[in-house]
C-alpha cells in the first residue's frame, strides 16, 4: 500500500489502552506509536530504543536538530526532549497524527519541538533541508505498518545530504518483509555500504544504521566503552547493542 496525494480514511489516528500504556494506530490493529501513561518518555516500544543506537558513534548535535521522518506517538521526540538540548524537529505528512500528538501522547512543546508538514521525500529531496539534521531517524510506515513508504535510493541520498557532512541515519525496517532486501541495497548504494544493522527484535522489526563523513575504524573494546557511557547516561541497553554490532569486526575493528 503507497502513500497517496493525501490522508484517506486509512490515515486517521485511532487509540486503544491497555495496562497503562497508550497506542496510535491508523484504524486497524498495527501499533503505530506507544506511550506509558505515567512514565511519558519511556521508550515502550523496543525498537524505539535501538533507533537511539546513533548514540553509539555520535553526541546530540548542539546546534542542528535531531530529525525524526514520521512523528507517530511521538516517543523518540520525549525521549530526546527529556535527555538532550538538541532542537528537535519532526516531518510528518499527516497533521491529524500531530494534532493527536498533542492531545493524547503529550508531544514537547514548540520552544522544544518543530513539527514540519510535509512528504518525507519531497522535504529531504529540498536543497534548503540540506545538512539540517545530523541525526536523521527515519519511521515511515502506511496503516498496513509493514514496507516503508519511502524506499529508494534517491530518498535515501536525499537523506544523506540532510545529515551533511557528518552524522548517522537510522531506519526502522521488518526483517521479514519482501521490502527489506531491497531497502539494504538501496541504503547501500546511498551510503556506499556504509550500513551497520542491528539485530532484528521479537516484532520483526530490524533497526540499520547509516553513515557519511570520514570512515570509521572502532574497535569492540572502543564500541564498549562507548556504550557504557551511553547505558549510564540514557537508560539505554547500549552494551547489548554493541555486543551484537563487535560481531561485524574484521580483523578486531569495525569500519564503518
Amino acid at each position: 500500500m503507497r502513500r497517496s496525494s493525501s490522508p484517506s480514511e486509512f490515515d486517521q489516528p485511532t487509540l486503544s489502552e491497555s495496562d497503562g500504556v497508550r497506542y496510535l494506530h491508523f484504524n486497524t490493529e498495527w501499533v503505530q506509536g506507544a506511550m506509558r501513561v505515567k512514565s511519558p518518555a519511556e521508550l515502550v516500544l523496543e525498537y524505539t530504543g535501538q533507533m537511539m543506537a546513533w548514540l553509539l558513534f555520535l553526541e546530540p548535535p548542539k546546534e542542528e536538530a535531531i530529525g525524526m521522518l514520521g512523528l507517530g506517538a511521538g516517543s523518540l521526540a520525549r525521549f530526546c526532549a527529556k535527555h538532550t538540548r538538541s532542537p528537535l524537529l519532526a516531518v510528518e505528512w499527516n497533521p491529524a497524527v500531530t494534532a493527536a500528538g498533542h492531545m493524547f501522547f503529550r508531544l514537547p512543546g514548540q520552544n522544544r519541538l518543530q513539527v514540519e508538514h510535509a512528504d518525507a521525500g519531497a522535504w529531504v529531496a529540498d536543497p534548503l533541508n540540506a545538512g539540517r539534521c545530523p541525526v536523521l531517524m527515519v519511521d515511515l510506515y502506511d496503516a498496513q505498518a509493514q514496507g516503508p513508504v519511502r524506499d529508494s535510493v534517491k530518498f535515501y541520498r536525499d537523506c544523506r545530504r540532510v545529515l551533511g557532512e557528518v552524522g548517522v541515519l537510522a531506519v526502522n525496517l521488518f526483517g521479514r518483509h519482501e521490502s527489506f532486501g531491497k531497502n539494504i541495497d538501496n541504503l547501500s548504494k546511498a551510503f556506499d555500504d556504509r550500513v551497520i544493522l542491528l539485530p532484528e527484535i521479537d516484532a520483526g522489526n530490524q533497526i540499520v544504521l547509516a553513515f557519511s563523513g570520514p570512515r570509521l575504524a572502532v574497535t569492540p573494546a572502543e564500541l564498549l566503552g562507548r556504550a557504557a557511557i551511553v547505558e549510564a547516561r540514557y537508560g539505554l541497553p547500549a552494551r547489548r547493542w554493541a555486543r551484537a554490532l563487535t560481531a561485524h569486526a574484521v580483523d578486531g575493528v569495525l569500519h564503518l
